[in-house]
């Protein structure tokens, strides 16, 4: 179990406990992403090329604008990540049904494969973290989560996620 301090009552939080909250964020988000960083170098690939996986993974079929949405990028910036990984097929792009205009995404067998193998190791640490903590604050973690989007993105986001399930 990791050690704390005792619980900040927030109603009262501190400058202090706000700023150990941010670098810890900082910290764990260094600690999350490393393994994956090392992984797609090897692939000549950045975290936007593995955002765009997990994605594109999380919502097979969804619209390039759609993408953009969640990922709240430029289409100059989504453009080239997907030429990126249109050219070394781990995506592929097809017409909407409706509308020919509409570009919709879906991984590849080879996308599969490379987006598994990189949030494995993300999944085995959030699980290795879930596990020290226990249930009371996974439930927490996911509110506080939660309660860093924007307030008008909160309900929207937490259906999206509790509906993505494989």
């Amino acid at each position: 179990m990791v050690e704390t301090k005792s619980p900040a009552n927030p109603l009262f939080l501190r400058e202090e406990e706000l700023r150990q909250g941010i670098e810890l964020m900082f910290y764990a988000y260094r600690d999350f992403t490393f393994e994956s960083d090392q992984q797609l170098k090897r692939y000549k690939l950045g975290r936007a090329h593995h955002r765009a996986l997990y994605f594109i993974g999380r919502h097979p079929g969804q619209t390039v604008g759609h993408l953009l949405s969640i990922l709240k990028v430029t289409k100059q910036s989504i453009s080239r990540v997907l030429k990126d990984l249109l050219e070394q097929e781990y995506v592929e792009q097809k017409s909407g049904p409706r509308d020919r205009r509409e570009r919709r995404l879906w991984l590849t067998e080879k996308g599969v494969k490379l987006e598994k193998e990189l949030t494995d190791r993300q999944s085995q640490r959030f699980a290795r973290a879930y596990r020290e903590t226990g249930a009371d604050a996974v439930e927490g973690f996911r509110k506080v989560l939660l309660g860093l989007l924007d307030p008008a993105e909160r309900i929207e986001v937490d259906k999206r996620v509790r509906g993505s399930g494989r």
